[in-house]
């Protein structure tokens, strides 16, 4: 039987185990009772697991029966605080949700421990089982590399392997070689001037409207300073300044923004440039600019070897019409790229809309409305199992 075959026969533990996930969801870095049942699920297989110090992780190592490499494969499991509208009847019932679906994410990846468990006497090889928290809200991955992730099996992994769900017909898996999702960094601009009265603009030097040919000047920047085939997304999501009452020129202004990116050079060019562009403009107005730039995530980057590779390896295993070469990254970010920094891999998408949803009116990741088809855990357990299987062999 194949991984595709097995996994079908675990599904309703795996839907069992995200639906009681789905209903008591968690946020951030201290997810205890997600790892409870995490840790639970994997008990019967006699694992070697590890749980963070700093964050509510679980690392846990399969050793086949005979020597070989390593491989990482990867599920997080924190919600995002909103208040779900799905109507289901496993709904969450507290201002907490499994809008992203992490709760499959380690669902899937609980399956897939199950599906290469039952065959590590033909494994030559080491599985580490990475079931993070703070995706979300945190530095999760990161903080599980510091704790020692990648030591956990003895040996550095040769491959590292996500999947995470998205809307979309079901069942359908796509990636790409190269930059899959963008970075992500956060902006603040405060500018700083001379506070007056409204009626007399000219003993001040007023911060707005400096913030103001801030906002224009930053979208020219990143449409006239970096390549089309290389972009940069800067959205102003936030303004603020002065107080209630309305005929005072403040002291000060600030804007906030997020910044998407697809390379490590885009982001090091933002963090160069940017500082000239806003002192500039603010000293022309006769005033002083503070800047902070937070990188919160680089970009995830796909190995051009290993993806090739593992598009292979699924389309041998669900039929080519289900597994697309995505055209182009999305400008979204995922944290399991500072994994893919250390370690060759893919980070893989799964349509997983009901099929009864209009997939033009399906909801997106991060809706309040959003759903997913459980069903799809079977193929995201055997698609896991398989990539590994594919570095490991059969001894």
């Amino acid at each position: 039987m194949s991984f595709v075959d097995d996994a079908q026969l675990i599904l309703p533990d795996l839907i069992g185990l995200r639906r009681a996930i789905h209903a008591d969801p968690e946020l951030g870095l201290e997810v205890p009772r997600t790892q409870r049942r995490v840790l639970d699920a994997l008990t019967p297989l006699g694992l070697e697991v590890q749980t963070g110090s700093g964050l509510s992780s679980v690392v846990a190592v399969l050793r086949g029966a005979h020597p070989g490499p390593t491989v990482v494969l990867r599920g997080d499991m924190d919600a995002l605080p909103m208040v779900e509208e799905t109507g289901l009847e496993y709904a969450s019932t507290c201002a907490a949700m499994h809008a992203c679906g992490h709760d499959l994410h380690v669902a899937g990846l609980v399956g897939a421990a199950r599906l290469l468990h039952a065959r590590r006497d033909t494994l030559a090889g080491n599985v580490i089982f990475m079931f993070q928290p703070g995706e979300e809200l945190g530095d999760g991955a990161a903080m599980m590399l510091a704790e020692g992730l990648l030591d956990a099996a003895g040996s550095a992994p040769v491959a590292a392997y996500g999947i995470h769900v998205v809307p979309g017909e079901r069942g359908i898996f796509s990636t790409r070689p190269g930059a899959l999702m963008a970075g992500a960094a956060e902006l603040v601009v405060t500018v700083h001037g001379r506070g007056g009265h409204g009626s007399m603009p000219h003993l001040t030097r007023d911060p707005v409207p400096v913030i103001a040919e801030l906002i224009t000047a930053l979208q020219t920047f990143v449409t006239r300073r970096f390549d089309v085939f290389d972009p940069v997304v800067l959205s102003v999501t936030q303004l603020a300044a002065g107080g209630v009452a309305r005929n005072v020129v403040a002291d000060a202004a600030t804007l906030g923004a997020t910044v998407r990116f697809l390379s490590a050079e885009a982001c090091g060019r933002l963090q160069r440039e940017l500082p000239g562009l806003v002192n500039g403009i603010a000293a022309a107005h006769g005033c002083t600019a503070e800047l902070e730039f937070e990188l919160v995530s680089p970009a995830t980057v796909n190995d051009v070897v290993l993806t090739p590779a593992a598009l292979a390896t699924l389309r041998a295993l669900f039929g080519t019409e289900r597994v697309w070469e995505s055209a182009a990254p999305v400008m979204g970010s995922e944290d399991f790229s500072h994994v893919l920094e250390r370690v060759p891999g893919a980070f893989i998408f799964l349509r997983a809309t009901p099929v009864e949803i209009d997939l033009e009116q399906a909801a997106p990741n991060h809706s309040s409305r959003v759903l997913f088809d459980d069903s799809v855990l079977a193929d995201q357990a055997a698609a896991l199992a398989e990539l590994a299987w594919s570095h490991l062999g059969v001894a």
